[in-house]
């Protein structure tokens, strides 16, 4: 039995001539005539070995020392059993050959020579639990069919759902760490022909559990006490007699979301009435004309179309994020709290007025701001220029009214890190579109705009 250009691929990936000469073959290459395939094994020990922690040859040894005794590494080397990276600041590693292993023998129920990421791999995402490529195309071939769907509860980097991607699987992927998910979305998003895929945010249910046993059963005392606890973080003073503002802080009134629902342009209108009503009616009356809002989550357009019917209102309002850490009662013990206002960015729309283009819209970004307060001062420091702080951005140019749909993106990568600030786009037909723009910053946050335009 013949092996297979996947597995060809997957683990011979260099090629030595007979005069010992080393070539890294490119994806589907064949090897020269003459040339022997062969893969790299990792050579260092799994465990801290001190009499295993020798120099040779100029190359140092790993952390933990090397798998084998300086006597055994010498036979090694004999036998032509080893690889020198050009730099001595590589890691000497093992060679196994293509041609020693026997063809249709069945895998064995020990799986080796795959199960750890070397440093130089292209695939290395700087995850800490990131698995190989290869071991998880073992594991979804021999689970599952095409369009089969397969699930990963604790995604990570990304790597099931992104060989599931390539495998042409279908995939759910899970995770409570923002960075894993942040990884993940971007390393699809670098896969070519990847199909639409939707992020979505369940962290509600984990957030209702917490409200229940930490505020009682009983939903009024229960929304009371969250509430109180909310504002006793944020530093507010509460008050009484009204349903919108719950808390004065600074001379702002202040606004707590609910647990389960982000906060909407409904709400925000309801906050403003109330606000103007409450002007001049007794000693918790509006000080100033500011309402902090806080909130888990926000509606896509809340953000920009909020604060403009506040400011027609002659009101500021500002829309702070509930941190996740308030579930954490070490956090709220250590006082680790912090609540961040939400970015804004901004967006210059064209239409095309000529007779031929006039269904095509272009979309710039212009600016985005990040509060200061949410972003170290070492990462502050090395920001020039605002688009440095947007990782990547996406756009919906015919959204619903539902879940965002990724049908343009563009993002930085390793190779190239500049990041490209306009996109057009050309419409099948006349009429009017929602467009939501979504930037996602290097801190992983989502900042969306959404704008109507009228074509054709």
């Amino acid at each position: 039995m013949e092996h297979s250009a996947e597995y060809l691929e997957s683990f011979f990936v260099y090629a030595e001539s007979p005069k010992g000469e080393v070539k890294k073959l490119k994806k589907g290459e064949e090897a020269p005539e003459g040339w022997r395939r062969f893969r790299l094994g990792n050579f260092a020990s799994p465990h801290p070995r001190p009499n295993l922690t020798y120099e040779y040859k100029g190359y140092k040894p790993p952390k933990n020392g090397w798998k084998v005794s300086l006597e055994k590494m010498i036979e090694l080397d004999k036998q032509g059993r080893l690889y020198f990276p050009p730099s001595k600041e590589g890691r000497i590693q093992t060679k196994s050959y293509l041609d020693e292993v026997a063809e249709g023998k069945a895998v064995p129920d020990l799986w080796t020579g795959m199960m750890t990421l070397q440093s130089q791999s292209p695939e290395k995402l700087g995850y800490d639990t990131q698995k190989p490529e290869a071991l998880l195309e073992r594991i979804l071939k021999a689970s599952s069919n095409e369009n089969d769907l397969v699930l990963d509860c604790f995604v990570g980097s990304g790597t099931t759902a992104a060989v599931a991607e390539t495998l042409n699987r279908r995939w759910i992927a899970c995770d409570l760490g923002r960075f894993a998910i942040h990884t993940t979305r971007k390393r699809l998003l670098s896969i070519d022909n990847v199909r639409p895929f939707v992020v979505q945010n369940l962290g509600k249910y984990e957030r209702q559990q917490w409200q229940k046993t930490e505020f009682g059963e009983q939903a009024e005392a229960r929304d009371q006490n969250y509430r109180r606890f909310i504002l006793d973080l944020y530093k507010a003073r509460p008050i009484m007699g009204y349903t919108w503002l719950h808390a004065v802080k600074g001379g702002r009134m202040v606004h707590v979301g609910a647990v389960d629902s982000p906060v909407s342009v409904g709400d925000v209108t309801n906050i403003v009435t109330e606000f103007k009503r409450a002007i001049g009616t007794g000693k918790d009356a509006p000080a100033t004309n500011g309402v902090d809002v806080l909130g888990w989550d926000f509606a896509f357009e809340l953000n920009e179309v909020a604060k403009q019917q506040a400011a027609q209102a002659n009101i500021n309002v500002r829309f702070l994020r509930i941190p996740r850490e308030v579930l954490d009662k070490k956090a709220v013990e250590q006082g680790d709290i912090r609540f961040f206002e939400l970015a804004a960015l901004s967006v210059d729309v064209k239409i095309s007025r000529s007779a031929r283009n006039d269904k095509t819209v272009t979309l710039t970004l212009t600016d985005f701001v990040i509060p200061p307060d949410d972003v170290p001062q070492d990462v502050q420091r090395a920001i020039k220029h605002w688009s440095q702080w947007i990782d990547y951005w996406a756009v919906d140019w015919d959204n619903k009214g539902d879940t965002f749909h990724n049908e343009w993106q563009t993002y930085r990568t390793r190779k190239n890190n500049e990041l490209q600030k306009q996109v057009a786009h050309a419409y099948d037909a006349p009429g009017e579109y929602t467009i939501v723009v979504k930037v996602i910053d290097i801190l992983g946050n989502d900042t969306t705009k959404t704008m109507r335009v009228k074509v054709g």
